[in-house]
């Protein structure tokens, strides 16, 4: 059966993450996924696969090279 957790739920715990850890918080969150996917946990990997591109995002310096400039 696979959970839903909604978009708001993975930024906290992406901005939760970025206050504990600064800049290593993505390394912990894949860190993390990936214990998940070894122990057969597919869901929970997925979930923390979202939490590492919120904390991309969110640390992400100027606009990625596609993206539409004002």
């Amino acid at each position: 059966m696979l959970l839903m957790t909604s978009d708001l739920d993975i930024w906290r715990a992406a901005n939760l993450l970025i206050k504990r850890h600064g800049d290593d918080a993505a390394v912990m969150a894949v860190q993390r996924a990936d214990e998940l996917l070894a122990k057969g946990d597919v869901e929970g990997q997925i979930v923390w696969k979202r939490i590492v591109n919120a904390i991309n995002e969110w640390q992400r310096i100027g606009p990625a090279p596609d993206e539409p400039k004002n």
